[in-house]
């Protein structure tokens, strides 16, 4: 059977299912035809100590092209990693994946990102034991996405856990899965599989489904199934736990101060659900979890969380992949040469993206060499791997085309159901005198003013804009003035000068401080006597700092598909079913709860 057909096959069979899947009970994901037993051990055999080493780190690399990329990049790549391209990272290193991002020009679009993925494909298949590599992303949806229009976005973590559908969950997984697949990306870094209970989160947030355990893990089972009925390996992070931290593990060490029957009690459940899931990966996390392991060193280098806990209590026999190795959470003990060392005797099997390749590649080769790994535990992590690499399709099925390309991403069914799933997500949390819904017969003139935080790929504008355009396209007058997250005195005066005589205003903020410049925007809006309807374009925590406000709601990011499923529900076109998915303490008294999980109002 042809490439093509198999692929016809693989969607028409996708699209004809699609409705049973969503409601199907969870069972393990499907997986492609296997090679005949001992095919890959005969790989692994093959293989050389430097082409074994190479195949545990996923790397990243630099432009938009695999073998003709722009002069910055290839400038950017010799500085970094030593070569020029990333055919040449494949040929040097015998890498066995490569992690696409957007600010290293990997995801311009569709049709780019396909000939990338064909053309690292390429080199893999040109060395001298012939192996697909592993490409992989951070495609979690909502303020997290590396593949922006004209791919589907869906909402992210919280907003689901706000409709708490696990039909939706799956339903992003799978359609998502399929577009990342027809694109070359065969791992998704997703599901966030994280409790967020520390509204002061600095690094999960959001990108939680939320703060109840048997909620989260629920939902990451069915994410993680969608993506891998598609065909997408999905990968639950970040092990054991990143949900209730104060400090960001790109910067610093996180510590959990939970106890051992915490641990099982909140952050355990999401994990253990992954796995019963039949989940392909686990990611590790940059933390410090003494109840876990007293040493001290992060979960990423501990032989008693990743061995001890993941594979030997909790049954876990797929990849584990560590978080990226240049944040600084896994550096302040030991040096770049030990750490990726430290991770394969700790359990891990993927080495993600180490700030100098050349240092940690031959750190393993030296522990290799010198007998601290051994060539069997070697060998473990490189059949894991292509075990892995062989269930998503890659031997079989290495290279995509534009065709798929332009009968998958981005269609109009796939569209609508992003549009669907964030319509079930948006949340009203206060609504004095039942301002809202709001009709354009008797409120048409609006100001939409507020914060524009940096984009991610999921935007096509500020957020004051997009919102502004969207109620303009539901029938009202809608002018946007973006204030910024920290608005000045002048721009407070010019936003309250603006709003007068105006029939609403509704005002976007973005992660609230208590007393600071966008809650003093928000009650000099308020003070005006125009009728002021808040929108948390991020956090939902941030009603507990405002005054002012007439209606409240949370979209949980500011992505144009949530933003737009705001706009409808301020606009009554659809009704607000989301509930909150985490508590919102209150601001005199952050142990008391100002508003529950399950909190939300409806019209």
């Amino acid at each position: 059977m042809s490439h093509h057909t198999s692929r016809r096959t693989l969607l028409a069979t996708a699209a004809a299912t699609a409705a049973a899947a969503a409601a199907a009970p969870l069972v393990p994901a499907h997986a492609e035809a296997r090679r005949a037993p001992g095919a890959l051990k005969r790989i692994v055999a093959r293989m050389s100590l430097p082409e074994k080493v190479g195949q545990l780190f996923v790397m990243r690399v630099y432009g938009h092209s695999a073998t003709a990329p722009d002069q910055a990049d290839i400038d950017a790549n010799l500085k970094e990693i030593g070569v020029r391209t990333a055919a040449e990272l494949v040929a040097k290193y015998h890498v066995g994946g490569i992690i696409y991002f957007t600010w290293a020009h990997n995801t311009r679009d569709p049709h780019q990102i396909a000939a990338l993925s064909n053309g690292i494909q390429r080199a893999g298949l040109a060395q001298p034991t012939p192996v697909p590599l592993l490409i992989a992303t951070d495609q979690e949806h909502g303020i997290v996405c590396r593949v922006g229009y004209p791919a589907t976005l869906f909402p992210g973590a919280m907003a689901l856990g706000a409709g708490g559908s696990a039909r939706d969950a799956r339903t992003l997984g799978r359609v998502a899965g399929a577009e990342l697949r027809a694109i070359g990306i065969r791992q998704n870094y997703s599901p966030d599989a994280d409790v967020n209970v520390n509204p002061a989160n600095p690094v999960i947030g959001v990108r939680s489904f939320g703060a109840d355990p048997a909620a989260v893990a629920r939902l990451v089972a069915a994410e993680a199934h969608g993506y891998q009925e598609a065909g997408i390996a999905a990968t639950a992070k970040h092990f054991p736990g990143h949900g209730d931290t104060t400090v960001d593990s790109h910067t610093g060490i996180p510590v959990i101060t939970h106890s051992r029957a915490r641990w099982e009690e909140l952050d355990a459940p999401p994990f253990r659900a992954a796995i019963a899931a039949g989940i392909d990966a686990v990611m590790t996390a940059h933390i410090q979890f003494p109840a876990l392991d007293p040493s001290n060193d992060p979960a990423t280098l501990s032989h008693p969380i990743l061995t001890g806990i993941l594979r030997e209590e909790l049954g876990f026999r797929g990849v584990i992949v560590t978080d990226a190795l240049g944040m600084q959470g896994v550096r302040d003990k030991y040096g770049d040469a030990r750490v990726p060392v430290l991770a394969l005797k700790a359990g891990a099997d993927q080495l993600l993206d180490p700030p100098d390749l050349s240092v940690a590649w031959n750190g393993v080769m030296a522990a290799v060499t010198s007998g601290e790994i051994s060539r069997a535990r070697l060998d473990e992590s490189i059949l894991r791997i292509l075990e892995l690499k062989e269930r998503r399709g890659l031997f079989s099925h290495p290279y995509v085309t534009d065709a798929e390309v332009d009968r998958v991403v981005g269609t109009r069914p796939h569209l609508a159901a992003a549009d669907a799933v964030a319509g079930r997500t948006t949340t009203l949390l206060a609504n004095t005198g039942a301002l809202l819904p709001l009709s354009p017969r008797t409120r048409r003139d609006l100001l939409v003013v507020g914060a524009d935080p940096a984009s991610p790929s999921g935007t096509t504008g500020p957020p004051t804009a997009v919102l502004a355009e969207a109620l303009t396209g539901l029938g009202f007058t809608a002018t946007a003035l973006s204030t910024g997250t920290a608005p000045t005195p002048a721009q407070t005066a010019a936003a309250v000068a603006a709003a007068r005589g105006r029939d609403a205003v509704l005002v976007a903020t973005y992660n609230v401080d208590s007393g600071g410049a966008q809650a003093r925007l928000v009650a000099a809006l308020g003070a005006s006597g125009v009728p002021v309807v808040h929108l948390a374009i991020r956090n939902p925590y941030d009603i507990a700092h405002l005054n002012g406000y007439t209606a409240s709601l949370a979209s949980y990011s500011w992505t144009d598909v949530e933003l737009r499923a705001a706009a409808r529900v301020i606009a009554g076109r659809i009704p607000p079913l989301g509930r909150l998915p985490v508590a919102v303490p209150r601001e005199d008294d952050p142990a008391a709860v100002l508003y529950p999980i399950g909190y939300g109002l409806s019209y």
